[in-house]
């Protein structure tokens, strides 16, 4: 055991809070295998929450762009609701929002506009996909089990606690909701 809190305190750093004058705040670090490339990693570090939320959102887009408009090997919108209606058990005004939040919500999620609530939208549709749909066949998704749109709404959970970042039109035109 006290190896393991010495080790624990040799990898505790102390270093200054930006959001907070004055006090100090622990951050844990590892040494890299290629010390060369830690500049590198600095760098290109800002980026992964950004690309993170546009993939998640631009991934998005072309299951609303079937439900609502038949694109993508879509059938459209009435197809749409008669298949929320019979083979999920939901009513077909869920394909309606569910196409909504899909196509809009991933447009707004990908650009990092309104970020918060689009995410919290996509969020609970995972919910409702997670719980009354794919729940009953397991995890694996082959199986049209929970495991995909359990992934989509813990990343859109991601970008409801964080919000869009430094790099999305909320902080261009500096505001959140």
């Amino acid at each position: 055991m006290r190896g393991i809190v010495a080790a624990l305190r040799q990898k505790i750093h102390l270093s200054h809070c930006p959001n907070f004058p004055g006090r100090l705040c622990t951050a844990t670090r590892s040494k890299l295998f290629i010390p060369a490339l830690g500049s590198l990693y600095e760098s290109i570090a800002p980026l992964g929450e950004p690309l993170v939320r546009l993939t998640a959102g631009l991934f998005l887009v072309p299951h609303g762009a079937q439900k609502l408009f038949g694109l993508f090997g879509g059938h459209g919108l009435a197809a749409a609701q008669q298949a929320f209606a019979t083979h999920l058990g939901l009513p077909g005004e869920m394909a309606i929002f569910a196409g909504l939040i899909e196509f809009f919500g991933g447009l707004a999620l990908a650009l990092g506009l309104f970020t918060r609530v689009a995410a919290a939208l996509v969020v609970g549709m995972m919910v409702v996909a997670v719980f009354h749909v794919h729940l009953p066949n397991g995890f694996f998704w082959t199986e049209k089990g929970f495991e995909y749109p359990a992934m989509w709404g813990l990343l859109a959970l991601a970008s409801v606690l964080r919000g869009g970042g430094r790099y999305s039109l909320d902080a261009l035109i500096g505001r959140e909701l």
